[in-house]
């Protein structure tokens, strides 16, 4: 294989914020892997809250690039045994799995969803999110996309009052991603409010580690909780089941499709609700991730509709959340 790593620099349409950080960029780098004229892409961007830079992923691929360019591959799931043994970071793996998929997909002439024994005739669609910020401005960036299905962020002191306010100018859904800001105490108070006001289901509002509070939830909260930052790699899935009603899949923090299409399995095993989340990545991301739709419940893959700019065409988002899959095999991705 031919390994090549290009970083970009996302501008964001606005500033996006969360409960612990704001940015207008987002850092991402991308993965091109050639084999027998065909080239598959992925992509991983960088995350403070886990210590990601662009600059450490391609170091830690850079460190291995000769034993890549000279990998057997036939399969992504040996490609990515092969790169978890190399001690690389989740994020890294990530990139490299998702442009081993793309490329055997396109060596095969098939759509991953297809190769996977799926078909994309019924799919959840993506939700729009809106970042923490004044309440006009947040009303604004809703007006400027209306949508159907609305990820609304919060952790400040006023979080209620907030979807009072949004919810005066939208009959959208709404789900709250608090993104560990809240206290037990506060999940369970807020959650009738919240559900009155056409609320979903609450995302992530405890800390990580917080497995004691998020035990009083489950069993005191009227809205459903799914994990995020609580679920990270594959081991988690186990501990969540006995403390949120789904889990939320990122595919940079656990390394990529190979892992996370075992997580899903191992989910809807254990009677849980099944979602994959994205980190603000290009059309190449999310390409990847439309492949797993018809195995989830909910999704949230609206990179590219925070972009001022693009850098991909592939599976593209219309407005009100339908999608359009490319003619191409793999997740169909080509750079512009």
């Amino acid at each position: 294989m031919r390994l090549e790593l290009k970083k970009f620099v996302l501008q964001l349409r606005h500033t996006f914020s969360i409960s612990r950080e704001s940015h207008d960029f987002q850092d991402t780098l991308v993965v091109s892997l050639t084999q027998g004229g065909k080239v598959g892409y992925g992509e991983a961007t960088s995350n403070p809250y886990y210590g990601i830079t662009v600059e450490s992923m391609v170091a830690e691929i850079e460190g291995i690039r000769n034993e890549i360019e000279s990998f057997d591959f036939s399969v992504p799931l040996e490609f990515h045994q092969f790169l978890t043994q190399k001690g690389l970071s989740n994020f890294a793996i990530c990139a490299l799995d998702l442009a081993a998929h793309d490329l055997h997909g396109k060596l095969l002439g098939k759509p991953l969803y297809e190769i996977w024994g799926t078909t994309p005739d019924h799919y959840p669609i993506t939700n729009y999110t809106i970042g923490i910020a004044e309440i006009d401005t947040m009303v604004t960036k809703m007006k400027e996309r209306p949508w159907p299905l609305y990820k609304i962020k919060l952790g400040t002191d006023n979080d209620v009052n907030i979807v009072k306010e949004l919810r005066k100018h939208t009959d959208s859904i709404f789900r709250i991603d608090a993104n560990c800001a809240w206290t037990a105490e506060e999940t369970i108070y807020n959650a009738p409010k919240l559900q009155d006001l056409g609320v979903e289901f609450l995302e992530q509002p405890l800390r990580a580690d917080d497995w004691e509070g998020m035990e009083r939830v489950m069993h005191q909260s009227v809205l459903p909780v799914i994990a995020d930052e609580s679920c990270i790699v594959e081991t988690d899935v186990d501990k969540c089941a006995l403390h949120f009603n789904g889990i939320n899949i990122k595919l940079t923090k656990c390394g990529g499709l190979t892992p996370a299409l075992r997580m899903l399995k191992k989910a809807r095993e254990m009677g849980l609700k099944t979602m994959v989340g994205c980190m603000t990545e290009s059309t190449v991301g999310i390409s990847a991730i439309a492949q797993l739709l018809p195995q989830l419940d909910y999704v949230d893959m609206d990179g590219p509709l925070l972009l001022k700019e693009d850098i991909a065409d592939g599976v593209k988002i219309e407005e009100g959340g339908n999608l359009v899959f490319p003619d191409l095999p793999g997740s169909g991705i080509t750079l512009r």
